[in-house]
């Protein structure tokens, strides 16, 4: 009798299925569907938005049983607010591309599990391997990856080579030194009377100044805070010499605007032909291509001491608070979005340095750095690359920095005094974290 209705029921199914109608199991199958809600900031121009979702569309092509729903959350600093906020109310993003530096902040915020608890086969050792180290630098602390790479970037200087064949220096060749950046600036500045239309030299001190002064830091050979996070060195001789270089390209030399100058306009100047070089990240190289309406250069940072760059930009990082199904569905999006060809691709889409070496041995990457050689021109800075600054009361201490910058800019502290001020307010945050 039992076999009579196991045959019945699976000929009904069978009729079921060949009338269209949905199999018996699919309600199942439905609940087990898992969603992965995914915050993502927007620092750059260009179309980041459509392209996100544009790879959560194509990764539930390949994995049904999980739905990517991309939720644009503002800047990075509106992004790691919400996101903490999320956290604290108990209904936290199952996935976030945060900045690399809100590492400690999320760690103390217990906000976030590392990734080796994922690592299980040989393939997703390779896969964590195969990040520029420079990159994971700030994506590891107390021998655990916390973060993986994704939107990363460096600052690169980007030049008008137009401007520069009008003011007589060579268009393809970029300032190598302090001094050279100097001299090429005071030949790029144009003036009617006392009115300055062309700046030779724009580097913004708004939205990301503590990154943009951490290149002169760097490059005058001073290190910003030490690898724990748990100390700064703002007053060293060498934060203070580079900052005196920033206060003296618009002081003294008179090639650079006063004041603050604007992350997000900068670009728009360069465009506009207000500023015949500029400072900013590899993440806007796209946005420069398809808006620059003249020839451009793309060079490495000029050298005080040495060369350097910061490394930059957003990492992922999976939340404490979802279930394992969800953080496993997530982790398998990371590294599906993380695989070479799309690391290429992300790359060759907006300007962010492919993650991964092996992203630049692929055919359209190989293709596109042939036709456009400035987009390996961030990829051969990182061998100068250091950590960007980042520790616990990552903002705070940040902002620390930031306030001591824009004093000395404005001119209402000199370099030495707003160091020094900035070092002791950072001292006064970090001291219990020892």
């Amino acid at each position: 009798m039992s076999n009579r209705i196991d045959r019945r029921t699976l000929l009904k199914a069978g009729s079921a299925l060949a009338a269209g109608a949905p199999f018996l199991a699919a309600p199942a199958l439905a609940q087990s569907k898992v969603e992965v809600s995914f915050f993502y900031p927007v620092a750059v121009g260009g179309p980041i938005t459509r392209l996100i979702d544009t790879y959560a569309a194509d990764f539930a092509k390949e994995n049904p049983a999980i739905t990517v729903k991309p939720i644009y959350a503002g800047t990075y600093q509106e992004t790691i607010v919400k996101a903490i906020t999320a956290h604290k109310s108990g209904t936290p993003p199952v996935t976030s591309v945060l900045l690399s530096t809100d590492m400690f902040t999320l760690i103390d915020e217990d906000a976030i599990v590392p990734f080796d608890d994922f690592i299980k086969t040989d393939a997703d050792k390779a896969w964590l391997a195969s990040f520029f180290p420079s990159f994971m630098e700030n994506s590891q602390t107390g021998g655990k990856t916390w973060g993986i790479p994704f939107q990363r970037s460096t600052i690169v200087l980007y030049w008008n080579k137009e401007l520069f064949k009008e003011a007589g220096l060579d268009p393809e060749k970029p300032p190598q030194t302090w001094a050279e950046q100097v001299a090429f600036a005071e030949k790029l500045t144009k003036r009617d009377g006392a009115n300055t239309t062309q700046w030779g030299l724009q580097i913004p001190s708004s939205g990301f100044p503590y990154w943009l002064f951490q290149a002169l830091a760097i490059q005058a050979d001073a290190v910003l805070m030490n690898k724990e996070g748990n100390r700064t060195a703002y007053d060293a001789p060498g934060v203070i010499e580079a900052l005196q270089y920033w206060v003296d390209l618009s002081r003294k030399h008179k090639v650079h605007p006063t004041g603050i100058v604007e992350w997000g306009t900068t670009p728009r100047d360069f465009f506009e032909k207000k500023c015949a070089m500029m400072w900013t990240t590899t993440g806007n190289l796209t946005n420069v291509r398809t808006n620059a309406k003249f020839p451009f250069g793309v060079g490495m940072l000029a050298a005080g001491k040495r060369r350097g760059s910061p490394t930059g930009g957003g990492n992922f990082y999976l939340s404490k608070k979802a279930s394992r199904a969800e953080q496993e569905a997530a982790f398998k999006f990371i590294q599906w979005i993380t695989s070479p060809e799309r690391a290429a691709k992300w790359g060759i889409d907006t300007g962010y340095v492919a993650v991964r070496k092996d992203a630049f041995d692929t055919p359209m990457m190989k293709e596109y750095v042939a036709g456009f050689p400035a987009a390996a021109v961030a990829r051969d800075q990182l061998q100068y690359a250091v950590a960007e600054l980042s520790t616990h009361e990552n903002q705070r201490v940040t902002k620390a920095l930031n306030d001591g910058l824009q004093a000395a800019l404005n001119g209402t502290k000199t370099p030495e005094a707003a160091m020094k001020d900035s070092q002791a307010e950072a001292e006064r945050i970090l001291r219990s974290y020892r």
